[in-house]
């Protein structure tokens, strides 16, 4: 045995150190001095070409060895260096060594950015390896180095990823017997041998029934009248208890909203559309996002460090008279009256404002055209094109110039609630988000279907009556992502989505009032639309949904 172990130690038993110098150390310094050669032999020869305009003779890399060594005798002596090169055709030393030192810094340079390359390579690989949140199949020698209690805190949760199946009970020599299958499990203390692990049925709970830390330990710890047993085997499976479903409406401030709205985006396996206040929330969820599908932002008001914003239209789609009936709702919700005695100035704002999409959409004039038929400039105009192009729809020509005709007061507060939805357009910012490319138009009709993500941002405004600023055009936006969804999960043949379309709506009512939002959030997880609202209180709720959320 001793002979075997000391030829596994490489027969070297004197003074316990052996093994003389690494063999990475003498390939390190071999490769170190090749690398000076070269700079040295590089920098004489184009400090001569600089100097001289071409190349030294007797300037080459077999002599450079020994030049290396006049060179550290004296520096100066850039001549006697090279005796076998004509001393006209040298260089002064400065050049030499400026050349030299600039060598070599580029070389550190290079190896310091090729080393960081690499090393970020391996992180990646290594994070992707692990799985998404680091608690998946993570690296065996990772692993093995981690401190014992981070090993401990990972373990039910990598055992019970593997072990799908209920936990396997531990029998005592008294029920080696099989049982029938309707005869029910001895009790936990009824038994003189080891007792058997108990295993806790965890029901799914929801708000203030979840699970908490106290109520988990009065399960797991044995009664008084429960005889004591071993410890439980530290090699069974043990699984966790399971989460408790996210609430549909969550009410808090922004300290609260903003994490739980950054898990809920981190954790949506499809496409996902997301309405925020804050621009912190794009900033630490978009590169996770982009790992999964591309990622627009949709930023009218420039809240967002990124030039790549999404511009929109809000005549897209208008084409069909449905369409339009819902835009033309959408881009009036912010501004809408609640009073019932005001109703009827709403309908005939939504009724010139579907008529003007249509108009605008089948003749293809950009968004502004609308807001000046709003002004009042070419009232008649969106008639005629109504009446006379071909793809208009039927009837609502005679809709229109209805409402233009009939109750002159009730069209002119109809006309300043449409002005005052596309006060924004003033600006510059907001004219150029509602002018959009090719490019857009592919890129929002096709990311849900990549299982990307939308990102809807804009300035929080309690008072959308009097100022709305960009309000109108994200609610509008939001709401044709929400529709085009709910087309697609009709045309699925289970009707809904699968992946499911994930809507986390941050500051949902100061941002992008959805009409339809309780709509959405009763039937939205059935169709495929789960629905995540993030409120500050359940009075804005109330005074921005009256029926209810």
């Amino acid at each position: 045995m001793a002979g075997r172990a000391e030829q596994r130690t490489g027969g070297n038993s004197s003074g316990g150190n052996g093994g003389g110098i690494p063999d990475g150390m003498l390939i390190g310094l071999l490769a170190f001095l090749l690398g000076l050669t070269l700079l040295a032999w590089t920098a004489t020869g184009l400090a001569g070409l600089f100097a001289h305009g071409a190349w030294p003779e007797g300037v080459t890399l077999a002599e450079t060895p020994l030049s290396m060594r006049r060179l550290v005798t004296a520096p100066h002596d850039l001549p006697a260096a090279w005796p076998n090169t004509p001393a006209g055709e040298l260089s002064g030393y400065g050049l030499f060594w400026g050349l030299f030192i600039g060598e070599l810094m580029v070389l550190l340079v290079l190896t310091v950015f090729v080393l960081g390359v690499v090393a970020r390579w391996r992180a990646v690989r290594a994070r992707q390896r692990a799985g998404r949140y680091g608690g998946g199949e993570a690296d065996e020698d990772a692993y093995e180095d981690e401190p014992v209690r981070a090993r401990q805190r990972h373990e039910p949760r990598r055992r019970a990823r593997r072990n799908d199946a209920a936990v396997p009970m531990k029998h005592t020599p008294a029920d080696t017997a099989p049982l029938p299958r309707t005869e029910a499990a001895p009790a936990v203390g009824s038994t003189p041998g080891p007792r058997a692990e108990p295993t806790t049925a965890t029901t799914t709970a929801t708000g203030a029934e979840a699970a908490t830390g106290p109520h988990a330990e009065r399960e797991t710890s044995p009664e008084p009248s429960q005889a004591p047993g071993p410890a439980p085997d530290p090699g069974a499976p043990v699984v966790p208890p399971l989460p408790s479903p996210r609430a549909p409406v969550v009410y808090g401030p922004a300290t609260t909203r903003r994490p739980t709205a950054v898990q809920a985006i981190r954790e949506a396996d499809g496409p996902a559309l997301v309405v925020t206040s804050d621009p912190t929330v794009w900033a630490e969820t978009k590169d996770a996002r982009a790992k999964l599908g591309p990622v627009l932002v949709y930023d009218p008001g420039h809240l967002c460090d990124t030039p790549a914003r999404l511009h929109w239209s809000p005549t897209a789609g208008c084409e069909k008279p449905d369409t339009a009936a819902a835009r033309s709702a959408a881009l009036l919700a912010p501004v809408r009256p609640q009073a019932r005695i005001d109703a009827a100035t709403a309908d005939t704002a939504e009724t010139l404002l579907q008529c003007w999409l249509h108009a605008a959409a089948i003749d293809g004039r950009p968004f502004r055209q609308v807001h000046r038929w709003a002004l009042g400039g070419s009232a008649h105009e969106p008639v005629r094109l109504l009446r006379t192009h071909p793809k208009a729809a039927s009837g609502l020509a005679g809709l229109l110039e209805s409402a233009l005709t009939a109750h002159p007061e009730r069209r002119e507060m109809a006309k300043e609630l449409t002005v005052r939805a596309f006060g924004a357009l003033s600006s510059v910012h907001i004219r150029e988000a509602c002018t959009p490319n090719r490019a857009d138009s592919l890129a929002l009709e096709s990311f849900a279907d990549e299982g990307g993500t939308l990102y809807v941002v804009g300035e929080p405004i309690e008072d959308p009556r009097s100022g709305p600023g960009a309000m109108p055009l994200l609610t509008a936006l939001a709401a044709h992502v929400v529709e085009h969804g709910r087309r697609m999960a009709a045309r699925s043949t289970d009707g809904r989505l699968d992946p499911p379309m994930t809507l986390v709506l941050d500051d949902i009512a100061a941002v992008a009032p959805l009409p339809r939002l309780p709509e959405l959030l009763a039937n939205g997880r059935a169709t495929g639309l789960p629905t995540l609202a993030l409120l500050r209180s359940r009075e804005q709720a109330r005074a921005r949904w009256p029926q209810g959320v």
